[in-house]
């Protein structure tokens, strides 16, 4: 599976689910058991690294003003989100987080932002093809500490000085 496959997955999902993460989650798993075990494997190295790709204190900038707060956990879930919304969204958020103000044509803190168990797509298909759990992806560590430059989440100022188009379009809503 080619990055190009892995983006038509995510993308054909999602819109088949008509953006609901649960949905969606579950339409992946079902694609994902229909091809080989190798094909599962290569989807959870794409999804791995850009898992670990969106590991950046910018990003857990916008979850938090997204979602008006984010834990390590809260993230983690933000960034198999950002995966899910599909190769504009997750590659334009990874260049400029701030750019989610002109990517993301609503956000709804009940519905969006959390989909913890889209990371867990591939780990579910290929236990159901193999009835083993997923080998390891031979990819690098994950990073012990986010890219970029840390940032007080707690600082309403420092958060609209970071990602002032994201804070004026969504985090002044409080």
């Amino acid at each position: 599976m080619d990055e190009m496959e892995f983006w038509e997955l995510i993308d054909s999902t999602r819109e088949a689910a008509e953006g609901d993460p649960e949905e969606q989650t579950d339409l992946l798993v079902e694609r994902l058991t229909q091809l080989d075990p190798d094909a599962v494997t290569f989807f959870a190295r794409h999804f791995e690294a850009r898992y670990h790709r969106a590991y950046q204190w910018d990003l857990w900038a916008a979850s938090w003003i997204l979602l008006d707060g984010a834990s390590d956990d809260a993230f983690d879930a933000f960034r198999c989100w950002l995966i899910g919304q599909g190769r504009e969204i997750f590659e334009g958020a990874a260049h400029d987080a701030d750019a989610l103000a002109d990517l993301l044509p609503a956000f709804d803190e009940e519905l969006d932002g959390d989909a913890e168990d889209l990371g867990y797509a591939a780990d579910e298909a290929y236990e159901q093809l193999t009835g083993t759990v997923l080998p390891d992806l031979g990819l690098p560590e994950a990073p012990a500490d986010p890219e970029g430059v840390p940032l007080d989440m707690e600082d309403s100022e420092a958060l609209a000085e970071r990602l002032p188009k994201l804070w004026q379009r969504f985090g002044t809503r409080r």
